[in-house]
């Protein structure tokens, strides 16, 4: 597999290759919860692994499915410089700074955004993270940035966009909510965008129904043969192919 190069840029004078914002493989970022979650299941009242009835073998949990292992560990993620604090005001408002005199300019006050849905249960007051670095791509990529994937446990959630970063090399502001009934501080070095370069192509799709009701449960089948077997792990052995994001 070919290996590209993803440049990030300084976009304050004061920033140096050691800095604490400086972004980073997202791979370096997983969370304790992913972490510390087992692979297979656990009897809750002898904390012994379960095996598969009739087949032996362990019972893979989700933390074994590599497509979620895969999508935590793709691209690059952005990461608080300093410690923010979030507040609720007396009126069930959220109020915001950075509590570094350093970085004024990395979280910003927006302006409402009309008919743009709101997540649900988040303040519809929202703000903007102004990255410390830019991205630059070779010919012909763009870069997808996000809230870091399956991280619903983080106090606010990003919103995603696509920028074509083999051209437009100066970041762009990501708009952001905060949660309802949350509090608090917001630690230097938090996750707050992933960013998965890809290249850019054309695409066409089509349509297939034609397949039978025995071809349907023929092709089950013989997926849950191959895959579902004890202990897991097939698919990482013979189908997945393993990314680099250094």
């Amino acid at each position: 597999m070919d290996t590209r190069k993803i440049r990030f840029v300084a976009n304050r004078p004061w920033l140096t290759e050691d800095s604490a914002s400086k972004p980073a493989p997202v791979g370096k970022t997983i969370p304790e919860w992913y972490r510390q979650a087992d692979r297979f299941a656990r009897d809750p009242a002898t904390g012994k692994h379960v095996e598969m009835p009739g087949v032996g073998g362990k019972i893979p949990t989700w933390k074994a499915c590599p497509a979620v292992f895969d999508v935590m560990g793709s691209g690059y993620t952005y990461r608080t410089p300093c410690d923010i604090e979030f507040v609720e005001d007396s009126a069930g408002g959220i109020q915001a700074r950075v509590l570094d005199a350093g970085h004024p300019n990395f979280l910003l006050e927006r302006d409402p955004l009309p008919r743009f849905v709101i997540p649900p249960g988040y303040h519809d007051r929202h703000f903007a993270w102004w990255p410390d670095w830019a991205v630059e791509l070779p010919e012909g990529y763009s870069a997808l940035y996000t809230h870091p994937i399956n991280r619903f446990e983080l106090p606010f959630s990003t919103t995603s966009g696509i920028v074509d970063n083999d051209r437009d090399k100066l970041p762009g502001t990501m708009p952001f909510f905060f949660l309802k009934g949350i509090t608090g501080i917001l630690p230097a070095g938090t996750p707050y965008a992933q960013i998965i370069p890809f290249r850019r192509e054309h695409w066409d799709s089509e349509i297939d129904a034609s397949l039978s009701v025995e071809e349907m449960q023929a092709r089950s089948a013989a997926n849950s043969a191959k895959y579902r077997q004890p202990d897991g792990g097939v698919y990482l052995r013979e189908v997945w192919e393993r990314r680099k994001y250094e």
